[in-house]
């Protein structure tokens, strides 16, 4: 799980608000900038700074990025051949019908790439050093309404619950042959969603009781621990935001093709 890994990285003991502010920064700049340098710039710097600094695995971050990368392959090649107007750069038929990159689809496409890379890799950033906790801990200090936290905690907190119990139970079905075809699997999901109707509304009990007992007023306790910003940190961000409004500056209206 990423909060696994942010329990564990060092940048998780630095000021929160510094982190969010160079996320904050990656994604207004990457999304305002129309040249893809500057999201490849911002991604490979949030990449750096998490394996590095963050001291995650790189086979794992690369494994997790991935992910939205294989999404958003799709989602290019569909703008590269079927979006943009202007000289076709090739062209093939298939049944009579011609297929072709324009230059205008390649660039928009090259640019939904970079952006999307970019602000992954800001929130992969974010997650992958900062516990869920904590951001809880920053929305209260923002003044976000307590309810509105404690509902989200109380989600995020019984996401892994059932989580582990749709886990065990899936795995007891798949030794009993609960998978065997078609039907069996339909018959086992219909199960498994039952039983984990059945144990959400226990679970829901049992945390109503328990917290009555333990004379809750309505209000969840989150600490809030200081963590000032030193030199150092600042030194690497002012370094970071100048990097990226210099390539800003000296990038915009070029392409890669």
């Amino acid at each position: 799980m990423l909060d696994d890994y942010a329990v564990l990285s060092p940048l998780r003991y630095k000021n929160n608000w510094l982190k969010l502010a160079i996320v904050t920064f990656g994604i207004l700049a990457g999304v305002s900038s129309n040249s893809p340098f500057v999201p490849f710039v911002i991604a490979l710097c949030m990449a750096f700074a998490t394996i590095h600094f963050g001291q995650i695995p790189a086979k794992f971050y690369l494994k997790l990025l991935a992910v939205p990368a294989g999404f958003v392959l799709v989602s290019v090649v569909i703008i590269a051949f079927f979006f943009g107007e202007g000289v076709k750069l090739f062209s093939f038929e298939v049944l009579g019908f011609t297929f072709g990159v324009s230059s205008a689809g390649l660039k928009m496409a090259m640019l939904v790439l970079a952006r999307t890379l970019g602000g992954m890799s800001c929130l992969f950033f974010l997650s992958l050093t900062t516990p869920m906790i904590e951001l809880f801990s920053v929305l209260k200090a923002t003044k976000v309404p307590d309810s509105f936290i404690e509902i989200a905690m109380m989600m995020y907190r019984y996401i892994f619950v059932f989580l582990e119990v749709a886990m065990g139970v899936k795995y007891a079905q798949t030794v009993r042959l609960g998978y065997k075809d078609f039907k069996t699997s339909f018959n086992s999901m219909v199960m498994l969603g039952t039983n984990l109707f059945i144990r959400s509304w226990e679970q829901g009990e049992k945390l109503y009781v328990s917290m009555n007992s333990r004379c809750y007023d309505g209000k969840l306790i989150l600490l809030d621990e200081k963590r000032p910003v030193k030199m150092n940190e600042i030194m690497l961000t002012s370094a970071y935001f100048a990097l990226v409004i210099m390539v800003f500056y000296f990038t915009r209206g070029m392409f890669v093709v």
